[in-house]
């Protein structure tokens, strides 16, 4: 077992496609297909079951790719730790648009500037986050809603200030301005929740249509133009000065965001350095028997 052998091997296991995993190594496809069978032959089980949409982990496969993440990460911590000037470690970790636009940013500069580690950060969402955290593309997410609790457990958290923000009306009237709800179209995206089961709840005689976008910048141009209102994290809110013209209200429940990683995958090294860093800049430890 080679260690070409174990990436070939987890590219084609995060894409779950032979094809997707020969363009991103740049080989030919039926090289990744000889080179996945020597590996099941060798071990005598096999690794990925086949189906017309492309290939799945079976239990087997799934157990070595723990033990490929643990190998390949190794590795590197090996070289790094040898010739720290040449290699530098890495750190991939996922979050949602709406962390990623303020506060993780803060907090890996933060972490950045004591610590020789790459990061690749990755954002997507929630659902497609917790897919590459179950599959090794990354070692850790941030998220801001529920999460599988048998896969992943979560080692630190806070709480999070969220705001209704609108274009302040022309008049003295008390309505809300625009006619749309302004939405993330992620069914699963926590502020999509906190507006239309929380927030809208409560006004009950005001009826307006959903208008949703994909993207953050989008949602925040939408209501800058007065098309409606939304929810979005304080911190991104009262940073923006683009948004000094709208209104803002500040809502009494916050957001729970957790950061949380495989359940029985061992991290590695940057990984634990990462979460002794939150620890030290105010983050919580979790109980994961309380996680949702």
């Amino acid at each position: 077992m080679e260690s070409q052998d174990l990436r070939i091997f987890k590219a084609v296991a995060e894409l779950q496609s032979i094809s997707k995993a020969a363009d991103r190594l740049d080989y030919v496809q039926s090289n990744i297909s000889q080179r996945i069978k020597n590996l099941e032959d060798e071990l005598g089980a096999p690794l990925f079951s086949r189906n017309n949409r492309g290939v799945t982990l079976t239990e087997e496969g799934s157990r070595l790719l723990d033990y490929t993440d643990q190998i390949l990460g190794l590795m590197e911590e090996a070289r790094s730790s040898v010739n720290p000037a040449k290699w530098k470690t890495t750190l991939a970790i996922g979050a949602p648009q709406t962390l990623s636009a303020v506060r993780i940013p803060r907090l890996l500069s933060s972490f950045l500037q004591d610590n020789r580690i790459d990061i690749r950060l990755k954002t997507d969402r929630a659902e497609r986050l917790q897919e590459m955290l179950q599959y090794g593309e990354v070692e850790g997410i941030f998220v801001n809603g529920t999460f599988n609790n048998v896969l992943f457990t979560p080692v630190y958290a806070y709480d999070e200030r969220v705001v209704v923000i609108s274009s302040k009306p022309d008049d003295h009237s008390k309505e809300l301005p625009g006619h749309h709800l302004i939405i993330n179209s992620d069914p699963n995206c926590v502020y999509r929740r906190k507006l239309l089961d929380d927030y809208m709840k409560k006004k009950e005689s005001i009826n307006r249509t959903v208008m949703e976008f994909d993207s953050l910048e989008a949602i925040l141009q939408a209501v800058k133009d007065g098309l409606g209102i939304s929810v979005i994290p304080a911190d991104v809110a009262y940073s923006r000065k683009e948004l000094q013209s709208v209104q803002m209200e500040e809502l009494p429940d916050p957001v729970r965001v957790s950061f949380i990683v495989k359940q029985g995958r061992k991290q590695s090294r940057p990984l634990k350095q990462f979460i002794r860093f939150l620890a030290d800049n105010g983050l919580q430890p979790v109980d994961s028997q309380l996680a949702p």
